[in-house]
């Protein structure tokens, strides 16, 4: 029987994610072990992220008045929230991942930039790249045309030492 300190504890565990987070995922966790439910959010972890199971109505009071008030409709039957507090697109990854592994759960909305996202739209964010995709990306792009300017540099510093070495053996 939950007492109401329990519950204002709960909600302010709520808040102080929401208020850290750069992406609220809300999942339905139907079917899932408490197992599941513990590697899941071990997994979420490790990606800047984490997963609470919360009971609706005290998520309702928590997320009142913050851009993630959006997610009210949306909460209806076991609901639990994915947060990702570094990357947004790393707690989507972890979830689509275990969901495909485990077949159980489902993504049933987000909200990203004070925008609410279908489950669709959701499940299309875990396909984006991450940031450390991302800016391996970038410093490729960066180190490219000086990885490609050196071995120009060098290309012609061999042809010269070859052309040299030929020259020397033919006066020999």
């Amino acid at each position: 029987m939950s007492t109401k300190a329990f519950k204002d504890e709960k909600i302010e565990k709520i808040k102080e994610k929401v208020d850290k987070a750069q992406v609220v995922i809300l999942t339905d966790y139907k079917g899932l072990t408490v197992e599941e439910i513990t590697k899941l959010r071990r997994e979420i972890q490790k990606s800047g992220g984490d997963y609470m199971v919360t009971k609706n109505t005290l998520t309702k009071i928590a997320i009142k008045d913050t851009p993630y008030e959006l997610l009210t409709d949306s909460l209806k039957g076991p609901s639990a929230i994915a947060f990702g507090f570094e990357d947004p697109v790393s707690p989507a990854k972890a979830l689509s991942k275990f969901i495909k592994e485990a077949k159980k759960g489902e993504i049933v909305a987000a909200v990203l930039d004070g925008k609410l996202l279908s489950a669709q739209e959701a499940k299309a964010l875990a396909n984006l790249p991450s940031k450390e995709e991302i800016y391996a990306k970038m410093l490729g792009c960066i180190n490219s045309p000086a990885t490609g300017i050196a071995g120009a540099v060098n290309a012609v510093m061999a042809s010269l030492t070859r052309a040299m070495a030929a020259v020397r053996d033919q006066k020999q």
